[in-house]
């Protein structure tokens, strides 16, 4: 028997869930994590230099080179060179090398509520496994998931992203699993 003293009350106070707290997670905190595979990056540094002034506003997670790249990020605003993202990208480790996993577990704490993924869809990666991973989280916490420019593009633009009473509403599978009996 699985209980709310054991599997549900691990869950941190900011995840909500059907029948335990509330079934959702509040977009306050905008928390947006930036992935690209190597044949994507400069699309997806390209993307991140048009809207740098809305993600600047926003707390940044990259995986290892992604991040590096986000942070060495020249910009050129009214005639002047500026780095919007030195010192503001958190970076965890490569994709191949546990990233893809550590943004998987921020997923699943309701850390991350936007995942921006520009995934190489043309190779297989040998880190494949960890890349559906990632996908099935995004997808299953019922996160803001975009795996290429125009869906990421509307994702930022949408006014629910600034909206402090917008709230992720997360599925009944969630609890239903977490209160399940074995």
């Amino acid at each position: 028997d699985i209980s709310q003293d054991n599997e549900l009350s691990r869950i941190p106070h900011n995840f909500c869930i059907h029948g335990y707290r509330n079934n959702c997670f509040d977009m306050r905190e905008i928390n947006i994590a930036l992935v690209a595979h190597d044949g994507r990056k400069k699309e997806l540094l390209d993307w991140v230099k048009f809207n740098w002034k809305k993600l600047a506003k926003y707390n940044i997670w990259a995986t290892g080179t992604t991040g590096r790249l986000i942070s060495e990020l020249v910009i050129e605003e009214d005639g002047k060179l500026i780095r919007p993202f030195e010192k503001k990208v958190t970076r965890l480790f490569s994709g191949p090398l546990g990233g893809d996993q550590q943004i998987g577990a921020m997923i699943a704490e309701r850390k991350i509520n936007m995942l921006i993924f520009f995934c190489d869809n043309l190779i297989v990666q040998g880190h494949q496994n960890d890349v559906s991973a990632l996908t099935r989280l995004a997808a299953l916490y019922n996160i803001a998931f975009a795996t290429n420019r125009t869906t990421a593009d509307m994702l930022l633009t949408s006014e629910l992203i600034d909206d402090p009473e917008y709230s992720i509403e997360l599925p009944d599978c969630i609890a239903s699993y977490a209160n399940r009996t074995l």
